[in-house]
């Protein structure tokens, strides 16, 4: 194991996630983030020269819709249904007053 995690590293860590770990935790931790250094170590091995980067695994294309209005301004029918109305507007009862 070429990455060894200090105890600093992992209490620090700890703070960060806050995290309270024991002494078997705090030791597992250690393991575990060493062998996940270890493999970025592996994959910075691989030779990507000529390998294009890509922003996603599968070919994703813009899935998202044209924004369009489709009901239009429909105000005057949303404001039928008001017990009271003011200049195009929902008139409402006071919630709070200033004192």
């Amino acid at each position: 194991m070429a990455n060894i995690i200090s105890d600093e590293t992992i209490e620090y860590v700890g703070i960060l996630a806050k995290l309270e770990l024991s002494g078997d935790e705090k030791e597992a931790a250690k393991k575990d983030m060493g062998r996940m250094l270890d493999y970025i170590d592996k994959l910075n091995e691989l030779d990507t020269a000529g390998v294009e980067p890509v922003p996603h695994i599968f070919p994703v294309q813009n899935v998202f819709r044209e924004d369009r209005v489709t009901n239009g301004d429909e105000s005057e029918k949303i404001l039928r249904n008001a017990p009271s109305q003011k200049e195009h507007m929902f008139v409402a009862p006071k919630t709070f007053s200033q004192e």
